[in-house]
């Protein structure tokens, strides 16, 4: 039991901790007849200590993410607003658009033959070269 209430609460100091989840886990861990400011301040306290928490892991998963040399979410935001830029700026456009107008081509229909259509009905036909004659002579 003192095992299960521990990792609740090592579970909800890691988790994003309510400030009710804070409460209930001071209830368990205070004497019953403990006063309301006490059960209040503790949990403030288990509020705080997971926000340090998570602030700690974040830290280190940037510094492991960097030795790694992944790119970070701002890094990429940064270099597409540059590239969009030097489009802009050399009269270019985004691959796949012109002109603010997308040239992506819709992909094509399945037949109920289970082929692929480039999106006509009619059939192609297949015009076939007449076999060479072989020359008696």
């Amino acid at each position: 039991m003192v095992i299960d209430d521990m990792r609740k609460t090592f579970e909800a100091v890691l988790d994003q901790l309510s400030p009710a989840k804070a409460r209930e886990a001071a209830k368990r861990y205070l004497e019953p007849e403990a006063a309301k400011d006490q059960v209040a301040k503790t949990a403030n306290e288990l509020v705080q200590l997971s926000q340090r928490l998570r602030e700690t892991v974040r830290r280190e998963v940037r510094s492991q993410m960097r030795s790694m040399g992944v790119a970070t979410q701002e890094e990429l935001d940064a270099l597409r607003k540059r590239v969009r830029d030097l489009e802009r700026a050399s009269g270019r456009t985004s691959p796949g658009t012109t002109a603010g107008r997308s040239t992506t081509r819709k992909p094509a229909r399945k037949t109920s033959s289970g082929t692929a259509s480039s999106g006509s009905t009619a059939r192609r036909t297949t015009t076939r070269k007449p076999a060479a004659r072989k020359s008696t002579g």
